[in-house]
């Protein structure tokens, strides 16, 4: 074969090269790849994240009686707020027309502000105001040098002298007396790479002698407190099936009580708890715009009801922050109740019955209303 006509096919095939990768080329910008799929260790440090409260898919409780789910949180400042409106400005339960199970929960008053000391909380009421929202804020910076996440979310201006804004913050910081060892990531349910700390072989008797053990059944049913510097103590418990704090935290004590096993942290003990941190911010919506009546029969009702909780756990202690907002308005005349659509617009049932008797004499049931209307 001459050299010319190699030529001519070498210079062919290089053609067709070029022109194959330039449709390639194409093809693939109008394609794109499908997307990786995350890997394991991806997907276990998203766990990780969601399990150590950036996922804010937490419910927030308003007293120790409602029932809870899975992720629930709850924090005694609603509860100060409540007994002020109950007691200091209604002066008689607040009833709501349907009541709520809540606000049953809410009037009873279990937690109150004997249950706290004055310096963990500041709360107060008063006419909705820009100066009540300043003296506010100068008393929550002077007592706890903080500045409030709520009250911007509240209009100070339109509100007359029978109105009345709610308040209260809580604050706490403690400490463990001994840092707790901190631990290997493991699992928690179906996540992986959790923070924990806790007590292992490794870990100082100093640091064991700051937890006591209320009781142990097996290791899906125990309840544990840990001692802090200050007044505070964690407990933590696993094993309950109650629907409630209030129901959980009796469980805790009767089992307590009962408990003649060892109460001392000993060496061969371990203990891991994982680490916490959520920052809850929730508009309390089912207690809005219903109406109710002070003892004097003057009408009000919730115009805007708010609550935060801010909580973090670690080896060294923890801190919480709660705030509690509500703004509660004189209705000059009673509010209209939301209207209520009675459409018969498809299937229904009928009957006639005489007044007096047990059972009508006439019943139908209409699907297809081609059949009774032309």
């Amino acid at each position: 074969m001459s050299k010319k006509i190699v030529g001519i096919i070498i210079s062919i095939l290089t053609i067709i090269i070029l022109i194959g990768g330039t449709i390639y080329l194409i093809e693939l910008n109008k394609n794109p790849q499908t997307p990786v799929e995350p890997n394991e260790e991806e997907k276990s440090n998203t766990n990780a994240a969601i399990n150590n409260g950036t996922n804010n898919d937490i419910n927030i409780v308003l007293s120790l009686e409602d029932k809870i789910t899975e992720n629930t949180a709850w924090c005694g400042t609603f509860n100060l707020i409540w007994n002020d409106l109950k007691n200091n400005l209604a002066k008689q339960d607040i009833e709501f027309t349907p009541q709520l199970e809540t606000v049953k929960n809410l009037n009873k008053g279990t937690f109150n502000t004997s249950h706290l000391s004055k310096d963990s909380y500041y709360k107060t009421y008063g006419v909705p105001s820009l100066a009540l929202k300043q003296e506010i804020e100068k008393a929550i910076k002077e007592k706890f040098d903080e500045t409030s996440d709520i009250l911007d979310s509240f209009d100070w201006e339109n509100h007359g002298p029978e109105d009345y804004f709610l308040y209260a913050m809580l604050k706490k910081q403690f400490e463990f007396p001994n840092v707790f060892t901190e631990l290997e990531d493991g699992k928690f349910g179906n996540y992986e790479n959790v923070k924990y700390f806790g007590i292992d072989a490794s870990t100082e008797e100093a640091v064991r002698n700051q937890v006591e053990v209320l009781y142990y059944n097996s290791k899906n049913d125990f309840a544990v407190k840990l001692l802090t510097k200050q007044n505070d103590e964690v407990i933590i418990t696993r094993g309950s099936q109650k629907e409630t704090f209030k129901e959980i935290y009796e469980e805790v004590e009767q089992k307590d009580e009962k408990y003649e096993g060892n109460h001392n942290f000993e060496k061969i003990d371990t203990l891991k708890v994982p680490n916490i941190k959520f920052d809850l911010k929730k508009e309390i919506e089912e207690l809005e715009n219903k109406q109710f009546e002070f003892a004097n029969k003057e009408v009000y009702h919730i115009g805007k009801a708010l609550q935060t909780i801010q909580f973090e756990l670690d080896k060294k202690g923890g801190k919480i922050k709660s705030e509690a907002g509500m703004m509660v308005d004189k209705a000059a005349i009673m509010l209209p109740e939301e209207p209520r659509e009675f459409s018969i617009d498809d299937t229904f049932t009928m009957f006639l019955k005489e007044e007096g008797k047990d059972l009508p004499y006439f019943a139908t049931k209409i699907a297809n209303i081609t059949k009774v209307q032309k």
